[in-house]
């Protein structure tokens, strides 16, 4: 591994100053940002993948979705369609993505667009009939274009930025630099007894800025998992499971199951994957081999957008995030900025 990096190390050199230049020419106005009058909030990060950027949607959904008409923009990773495409009866998260399509099923009253140009993507959301009084950006912290008013920058407690290095050595996308550009900086996946202490060196690690917060989250899962009948986490120690996954990163999902005595057996795939006939054939055939009557195929949220109408006995475990402490100073930070921007909009 130690020879890896040092291979590969030239290139993360290569690789982090033409990132490097590049928010330089941003930051100096030399490449050309859009503005929008509508309150703009982007969450993203600095690395790749797997640090909770859904349920961090989500949750600023569910802070919103009352008081105002909340629009969500996503590039829509993998999907087969160009261009924008606005949610709708006929999507699915082949045309969309797996994310927006759930963003699309679970949120009822807001709307849900994907463009991999996210100026033209936000400009197509104000030209609908409604158009929306606040849009969410999905993972488009490095979407320089957008000149957005809020950032959120979320990071890992297993992998913070500050640890990393840059692509390919590492994970990163941009030097750590970057998170400068933040508001509000979220440490996801924490334990749910992370105590203030530990939070505060944390916190001093990432050497926040002074008009920048740092919060902490932890995953909050749910006491049921849901498909075709509901069954409670409890319960599953009575069954077999096949536990087939294609996320960034599942092992905050396996120590849960673990910490609540479920066997299993899983399956890994890569983030965002589509299953092939040949994957779903492979599927059923080592659900089929499972000697218990009471077996279930288990898969997170995101993952049963892309195969809900490909197996049955399908489960997923739903996910949101929770706020470990400070929970109102961050709702009032997002509606403090959402009231003020519509104001002078």
């Amino acid at each position: 591994m130690k020879l890896l990096r040092k291979i590969l190390y030239p290139f993360s050199l290569i690789y982090g100053s033409i990132t490097a230049i590049r928010n330089y020419l941003y930051n100096n106005n030399h490449m050309q940002s859009t503005k929008f009058k509508t309150p703009i909030i982007v969450v993203g990060n600095l690395s790749v993948g797997g640090t909770g950027k859904t349920p961090q949607i989500e949750y600023l959904i569910r802070l919103l979705k009352d008081n105002f008409k909340v629009a969500v923009l996503s590039r829509g990773y993998k999907r087969k369609s160009k261009g924008f495409v606005l949610a709708n009866e006929t999507v699915n998260a082949e045309t969309i993505g797996d994310e927006p399509f759930q963003y699309y099923k679970k949120f009822e009253t807001i709307k849900v667009g994907v463009d991999a140009n996210r100026v033209n993507g936000i400009n197509q959301l104000k030209q609908l009939q409604s158009s929306p009084e606040v849009i969410l950006l999905d993972d488009a912290y490095q979407h320089r274009k957008v000149d957005a008013g809020f950032n959120i920058l979320l990071t890992s407690y297993n992998n913070l930025y500050v640890d990393d290095a840059m692509l390919p050595t590492g994970n990163l996308r941009e030097n750590i630099s970057g998170a400068e550009r933040a508001k509000v900086i979220i440490v996801t996946k924490c334990p749910q007894d992370l105590d203030e202490e530990t939070q505060f060196k944390i916190a001093q690690k990432l050497k926040p800025t002074l008009y920048q917060t740092v919060f902490f989250t932890t995953i909050d899962y749910a006491q049921s998992v849901k498909g075709n009948k509901e069954i409670k986490i409890d319960d599953l120690k009575n069954y077999e499971v096949l536990l087939v996954t294609g996320i960034a990163n599942p092992v905050p999902l396996t120590n849960f199951l673990n910490s609540k005595g479920i066997i299993y057996s899983h399956l890994e795939y890569p983030d965002h994957y589509f299953f092939s006939e040949k994957d779903i054939a492979d599927i059923k055939n080592k659900f089929n081999k499972l000697n218990s009557k009471n077996k279930i195929i288990l898969t997170t949220e995101k993952d049963y957008m892309r195969t809900f109408d490909k197996f049955d006995y399908l489960h997923y475990l739903p996910i949101k995030t929770k706020f470990i402490n400070h929970k109102t100073d961050f709702d009032n930070l997002i509606n403090t900025y959402v009231e003020q921007s519509s104001r002078n909009s």
